[in-house]
C-alpha cells in the first residue's frame, strides 16, 4: 500500500558531469558531450559507478521501485531520440521550447527507425544491482515529435507514429532485459495541447502495444528548478484525456503546482503516481507537510491506486537535498500507512 518510487532521474555526481553547464542551458535535445567530465574511454565505467551510487541512495532512502537514476543521459529524451535512423545531428534545426525560447533540436531527414537497442544495458546493470522492483524510462513519441524539426514527413502524426514504433521495439527489449515497470515521459502534452488532442493518444498506445508489464505515462510542467512559473491551482490542460491511454498508471506532479487533487476522481481506474515533493526548491520539506499531501490525495483516491513520488525528475537538485527529500517521503508514506492500518474503536476495520 502506498509504494514509493522516483520519476526517473537522480542527481549525477559533480565528478561525472559539469552541473553548471547543465543548468546554464535548456535540457539538451541534441547531444551535449561537453557536459561530461570523464574522458570517453572511461565514461561507461564512470556511468556504471554513478548508477550504483544512485541505486544505493534510493535503497537507503527506502524507495520501493527504483530506476537507474538516468546517469547515462544528458537529458531525459536526447539519448534515445538521437540514436535513431532518420535523424540528422550534424545539421540540427531550431524550434521553440515549451517556454518559448529557441531550442536546438534534431532534424528529421528520413524515415524514423530504431537501429539498435539503446537502454538495454542500463536495465541489465540496474537488474544486477538490486533485488527491488525496477523501472526504466523512455521519451514518449509525442514529446520527441515536438522536440524535432520535420524535413521529411510533412505530417506530425505520421512522424509521431514512427517514433512510437521505435519506442515499442525498445520497450520489448527492455522488458526482456528485466524491467518490471516501463515509463514513457510525455511532458509536452501539457505544452502543445492542440496537436496532443489530434494524435498523441494514438501514438502513445502504439508505443505500448503488446507490452505486458506495468506501464506508466509521466506528464509534467518541467524540471522544478528550471521551470518556476508552474500554473498553481490551474491544473493540467491535457490530463483527463489520458484515461484513453493504454497505461496502468499516470504520473503527475502535484506539490509545486499545488494541484487541485479533486481531478484524481476523474481519472477512471488508473493508478496515480503522485508528486508529493516540491522540486522547485532545494529545501527539504518537513515530514508532516509530505504526510499532509498524501492524506489530501486520499480524500479523492483509494490507497490501492496511489503511488508516491517526487514531482518530476531530480536531475538538477544537489544530491544531498535529493536524498533527504526521498527519505522524508518514505518516512511520510510509512506514517500514513500505519494510520491506515490502525484499527478503529471496537470494529478492527482499517481506517480510510
Amino acid at each position: 500500500m502506498l509504494p514509493t518510487t522516483v520519476v526517473g532521474s537522480y542527481p549525477q555526481p559533480d565528478w561525472l558531469v559539469d552541473r553548471e553547464k547543465l543548468l546554464s542551458r535548456l535540457p539538451p535535445r541534441v547531444r551535449a558531450r561537453d557536459v561530461w567530465r570523464v574522458p570517453e574511454r572511461f565514461l561507461e565505467q564512470a556511468q556504471d559507478d554513478a548508477t550504483l551510487l544512485a541505486i544505493r541512495d534510493m535503497e537507503r532512502a527506502g524507495i520501493d521501485i527504483l530506476t537507474d537514476g538516468e546517469m547515462r543521459r544528458e537529458s531525459y529524451s536526447n539519448r534515445f531520440a538521437t540514436a535513431l535512423e532518420g535523424v540528422d545531428l550534424e545539421h540540427p534545426g531550431e524550434r521553440a521550447s515549451r517556454s518559448g525560447r529557441p531550442d536546438i533540436v534534431p532534424r528529421v531527414v528520413g524515415k524514423i527507425r530504431r537501429k539498435h537497442p539503446v537502454e538495454v544495458r542500463d536495465v541489465e546493470v540496474l537488474r544486477a544491482s538490486t533485488d527491488r522492483p525496477i523501472k526504466i524510462t523512455l521519451p514518449g513519441p509525442f514529446t520527441m515529435t515536438q522536440q524535432a524539426v520535420d524535413d521529411f514527413y510533412g505530417d506530425e502524426a505520421r512522424l509521431a507514429m514512427d517514433f512510437a514504433v521505435a519506442v515499442n521495439e525498445e520497450i520489448h527489449d527492455l522488458v526482456s532485459a528485466g524491467a518490471d515497470v516501463i515509463q514513457i515521459d510525455e511532458p509536452y502534452l501539457q505544452a502543445r495541447v492542440e496537436p496532443a488532442r489530434r494524435y498523441a493518444i494514438a501514438a502513445i498506445n502504439r508505443a505500448l502495444q503488446g507490452v505486458h508489464v506495468t506501464k506508466v505515462l509521466h506528464t509534467c510542467f518541467g524540471y522544478g528548478l528550471v521551470v518556476k512559473n508552474k500554473p498553481a491551482n490551474v491544473g493540467y490542460p491535457f490530463l483527463e484525456e489520458l484515461v484513453e491511454a493504454r497505461v496502468d498508471q499516470i504520473s503527475i506532479e502535484a506539490a509545486q503546482p499545488a494541484l487541485d487533487l479533486s481531478v484524481l476522481q476523474r481519472l477512471a481506474d488508473k493508478t496515480i503516481v503522485l508528486g508529493v515533493l516540491n522540486l522547485g526548491t532545494v529545501e527539504v520539506e518537513a515530514q508532516d507537510v509530505v504526510e499532509g499531501r498524501i492524506r489530501a490525495a486520499l480524500e479523492y483516491i483509494e490507497p490501492r491506486r496511489l503511488v508516491l513520488a517526487p514531482d518530476c525528475g531530480m536531475k538538477y537538485l544537489p544530491r544531498a537535498s535529493a536524498f533527504e527529500k526521498l527519505h522524508v517521503m518514505t518516512r511520510a508514506a510509512q506514517a500514513v500507512r500505519d494510520g491506515l492500518r490502525a484499527p478503529t474503536g471496537g470494529g478492527g476495520r482499517l481506517t480510510t
